[in-house]
């Protein structure tokens, strides 16, 4: 069964991934809007396509909370990008604040600081690397590189929406991955 404008939310609340890229497809220049609109005095894209992931994770993980038609729908996806993307400025501009604080008071970081850093940092990519390949170079074009989407699409020959959606995919995968492996190291 294909997703629809009059089954996407069904869809969506039986966690159908089709019903996902409707959603991006139909949504994502809304949700670009709000999200610009909120973002764009911080002037970080990277910061701005990261926000957006997150809104479109957070409409997936609680679509079995809304209730109601496509035009409510569309409401409901504007409060998320909007409160979202108001989180987002709010913790980054508390960020630019503490570090211009802290760097005066801390101009360098401990030995431990940077081992555990380090350790975090190659732990991360031992579990990128069991991504899908397209997925493996994406993540690191975006996070690594800082590349933006548009470049990424136009170097792997994909569209946006599908360089937004191997992302969401790829944060959702590596947080399962993370998750079970605090879990093996507990003895759960």
């Amino acid at each position: 069964m294909r997703t629809n404008e009059s089954n996407f939310i069904h869809r969506l609340k039986k966690q159908k991934e089709d019903a996902l890229d409707y959603i991006v497809d139909t949504y994502l220049p809304l949700i670009k809007g709000v999200t610009y609109k909120v973002l764009a005095p911080l002037e970080d894209s990277g910061l701005l396509e990261e926000c957006m992931n997150d809104i479109l994770l957070s409409i997936w993980n609680n679509s079995d909370k809304f209730n109601g038609d496509s035009s409510d729908f569309k409401k409901w996806v504007c409060a998320i990008a909007k409160y979202k993307s108001i989180d987002y400025y709010r913790r980054t501009s508390k960020k630019v604040e503490f570090t211009a604080a802290f760097i005066d008071l801390n101009h360098e970081k401990s030995a431990e600081d940077e081992l555990i850093m380090m350790e975090n940092k190659t732990e991360l990519m031992k579990l990128i690397d069991l991504l899908e390949p397209v997925d493996r170079d994406i993540f690191m074009m975006r996070f690594f590189q800082g590349s933006r989407t548009e470049d990424i699409s136009a170097k792997l020959g994909l569209t946006c929406a599908s360089v937004d959606n191997r992302i969401y995919r790829g944060k959702k995968k590596l947080n399962n991955m993370m998750l079970q492996l605090n879990w093996k190291g507990r003895g759960l």
